[in-house]
């Protein structure tokens, strides 16, 4: 064989080694397993019932994808400074992404910008951030939960009588645009109806919920219509009114359900109750993160819905899934 002809054989034979063993790469790479993701979702708090359906949603997703999640929040849900170093914590453990409830619009902006300047996504869920710094915005029309409210309160109340809302806390702006909702649905549509007190805060427990509750019906002991924005709130409004005898007396509206919500709204003690669907807030807050992550475009804004429920249509399917959610995940 002469010198031309060996070097081109030389040289396939080369070429055949390097597309076999090119070949060998991307099969090992095809068989490889997915990346684990880990996510961290973070909620406003850790106590209240509502949280725990988020948890159960989020665990629900983490399930079905694969993935694993990092369950972690302050304590109460006025604590700021907690919530912030809980998001600097989970970034310096390395997740791939984050799913949080911000408990305060503009003081978790500068960690959340933190992590997406460190390629790290977050999902924002239940509760608004200003800015655009994230990938998605999971949610309740919190609006539309304070428009509900305002209608069931103008239906029971026949459009005439004094009412009180007692808000839940500065910085929150999922219950800010419940208020929001409430008050303008009741300027436009129920003029008849008197507000008269609109700028006291229940603070982030039952028992502060409560005090406040209870110093508004003694300064307004002739008030015919109460609405509180959330579960908490909604609460320690209505232990205020069961322990005054008012319970059934004063139409009451409230948000987010509870088993002793339940309950009294059975009992007739409360007269309507604001659902989100916090499960499926949890549920897709953690497959939007996922999906990101995995290259899919996701929505910026995703709808969860929101419903009312009253004594006449609790025992229906569709409610009664969002009144008493199938928690039994978080103990398997």
């Amino acid at each position: 064989m002469n010198g031309p002809s060996k070097k081109i054989l030389l040289l396939l034979a080369a070429g055949g080694l390097i597309f076999a063993a090119c070949g060998r790469s991307e099969k090992a790479k095809a068989v490889s397993p997915a990346k684990i993701f880990k996510i961290a979702v973070i909620p406003k708090g850790m106590t209240h019932e509502f949280w725990k359906s988020i948890h159960a949603g989020a665990l629900q997703a983490a399930r079905e994808l694969g993935v694993e999640i990092l369950w972690k929040g302050p304590q109460k849900e006025d604590d700021r400074a907690q919530q912030i170093t809980v998001v600097e914590d989970v970034l310096s453990r390395g997740v791939d992404g984050i799913v949080l409830a911000p408990l305060d619009d503009r003081a978790l902006v500068r960690p959340v910008q933190d992590a997406m300047r460190d390629n790290i996504p977050v999902v924002i869920m239940d509760s608004g951030l200003q800015g655009k710094d994230y990938v998605s915005f999971v949610a309740t029309d919190n609006f539309r939960g304070g428009v509900l409210a305002a209608r069931r309160m103008g239906e029971l109340l026949s459009g005439k009588g004094r009412i009180f809302m007692i808000r839940y806390q500065a910085g929150s702006a999922s219950t800010t645009e419940r208020e929001r909702g409430f008050l303008e649905t009741v300027e436009k549509d129920f003029p008849g109806l008197t507000v008269l007190a609109k700028d006291q805060y229940a603070g982030p427990t039952t028992e502060s919920a409560y005090q406040t509750a209870e110093n508004l019906l003694g300064r307004f002991p002739d008030v015919e219509g109460v609405f509180c924005p959330n579960e908490s709130s909604t609460f320690g409004a209505l232990r205020a009114l069961q322990e005054s005898r008012l319970a059934g007396k004063v139409m009451f509206v409230g948000f987010d359900s509870s088993p002793k919500l339940v309950q009294a709204l059975a009992d007739g003690h409360l007269q309507g109750l604001v659902l989100q669907n916090p499960v499926k807030i949890g549920y897709l807050g953690v497959t939007t993160i996922v999906q990101y992550l995995r290259g899919t475009k996701v929505s910026e804004l995703i709808d969860t819905g929101v419903a009312l429920a009253t004594k006449d249509n609790m025992g229906t399917a569709e409610i009664k899934a969002l009144l008493t959610p199938d928690l039994s995940i978080l103990d398997r």
